[in-house]
């Protein structure tokens, strides 16, 4: 469950005036010394969609031409002449069947999990939890309690729930009762697993802020969010057999 980037491609792929601004763009760069090519497309695009939103990245791609322009934490492709792009769609190499676009994101959206605010979540350990995960949930997420429940299963695992209130009206103050209850993680645990929220005034001091602001950096606008040790994040909800397979591959701390 998520506010993703949906209205921002809605935007870029609807832009009756994309071809004029594109064109306008390139005929300013025209005039003036010559940029880099990675520094005009970004111009353009920015041109592109009247200056709402900024290119954070532009990098070549394995096709010659064709360049990667990242948004939050969508890409999308334009090319070199910064005049057609193609919002919608991965980027596949058919011979080795790689989805480039897929790894692309993972390489860009990994962090380093040991600079996490450990302090600030809920820990969790079932048996010797040896593998580490953090969790960023919503206490009104469908998608959050049906992966709670596949957690509760798994026999080796620290968790570090990061308390995230982001999808209703009522999140927060769910959030805040769970967190001034006298034991938290069994509080947020029954709370996502049966959805009785703790009865208490939600009073008391909470990180909830603090760990507002920290997804913001992160670039989080959806749960739920999964950082494994490797830093690789997982949005959104994967399938027992799926998310076992990423946690066992995903185990071990990228050294950076």
């Amino acid at each position: 469950m998520q506010f993703s980037m949906s209205a921002l491609r809605r935007l870029l792929a609807g832009l009756a005036f994309g071809c004029l601004a594109l064109s306008t763009a390139m005929a300013d760069a025209a005039t003036s010394a010559p940029e880099p090519i990675a520094t005009r497309i970004g111009k353009a695009v920015e041109a592109w969609t009247g200056g709402r939103y900024q290119a954070k990245s532009v990098n070549a791609t394995p096709i010659e031409g064709l360049y990667e322009v990242r948004i939050f934490n969508d890409l999308f492709y334009v090319d070199e002449a910064a005049r057609h792009s193609l919002v919608e769609g991965e980027m596949i190499d058919m011979q080795s069947s790689r989805n480039i676009t897929r790894d692309r994101l993972d390489e860009i959206l990994a962090i380093d999990f040991s600079a996490l605010p450990l302090d600030l979540a809920l820990k969790q350990v079932v048996g010797k939890g040896s593998r580490r995960i953090a969790l960023f949930e919503d206490p009104n997420c469908g998608y959050c309690r049906k992966l709670r429940a596949d957690l509760a299963r798994l026999d080796d695992v620290t968790i570090y729930t990061f308390v995230y209130p982001i999808l209703a009206e009522d999140s927060e103050a769910k959030s805040r009762k769970a967190w001034c209850a006298p034991d938290r993680v069994k509080a947020w645990t029954d709370m996502m697993l049966s959805g009785v929220v703790p009865r208490n005034d939600g009073k008391c001091e909470t990180p909830i802020a603090r760990i507002r602001d920290l997804g913001m950096e992160l670039g989080i606008t959806a749960t739920p969010t999964i950082f494994f040790a490797s830093g690789r994040r997982l949005q959104g909800y994967a399938s027992p057999d799926d998310f076992a397979k990423l946690l066992a591959e995903n185990s071990s701390v990228v050294k950076r």
